[in-house]
């Protein structure tokens, strides 16, 4: 019979991650890596999980925190739905001027007790050869005062155009997955830590 109290045994279910790919521009290059990742964790069986292409959502720029709106769209629902109900959460950004984009700035701050203490991992995207770190601090920042907790393994991707093709298959296979199981690992640790926590 198992033990109760802190001993007790614990058996998460296979959780369910939820990736924003977050550019919107024509011939953008940050949703082969989005696409990757989806094929990457869903194929080694680490978790379940959903795109969420914030040009598809097509969000109009809000006037307002979703929990203070009137009469909210079907898609703002849909999407702080899928937000609430995913167990950790990949933002795969793009590195604008050293910023992120303003759809991302959009839904960021579109959402609040949603993010509270979700669990999020960094992808940041460029076409030179730094992978977007400089957007990694500005991200960040906005992510703490909406008091998610910003898991601390990243994943920048350099000169974007030549690592993933556009359906998300990397060109240096071996050495990508082996990047992106280091963070995985990182990210699926932080969402046990958050689900044992909150089975307390």
């Amino acid at each position: 019979m198992p033990e109760t109290g802190s001993s007790r045994l614990f058996a998460p279910a296979m959780p369910h991650i939820a990736i924003i790919s977050s550019s919107v521009r024509d011939g953008r290059n940050t949703h082969r890596v989005a696409l990757f990742f989806q094929s990457y964790i869903t194929q080694n069986k680490l978790a379940t999980a959903e795109v969420l292409d914030l040009k598809e959502y097509n969000f109009p720029i809000f006037e307002e925190r979703l929990k203070n709106q009137k009469a909210p769209t079907e898609g703002t629902l849909d999407f702080a739905k899928k937000i609430t109900e995913a167990d950790g959460v990949i933002i795969a950004t793009p590195e604008y001027n050293g910023g992120y984009p303003a759809s991302l700035k959009n839904v960021v701050d579109l959402l609040y007790d949603e993010w509270h203490r979700k669990p999020i991992g960094l992808v940041t995207v460029s076409a030179g050869a730094f992978g977007g770190m400089q957007v990694m601090r500005a991200i960040q920042f906005s992510l703490w005062k909406m008091r998610a907790w910003v898991v601390p393994a990243m994943f920048p991707v350099p000169k974007v155009e030549s690592s993933f093709d556009e359906e998300g298959k990397p060109t240096e296979k071996e050495a990508t997955e082996k990047r992106a199981a280091k963070f995985m690992d990182e990210m699926l640790w932080c969402i046990t830590a958050k689900q044992k926590m909150d089975s307390k």
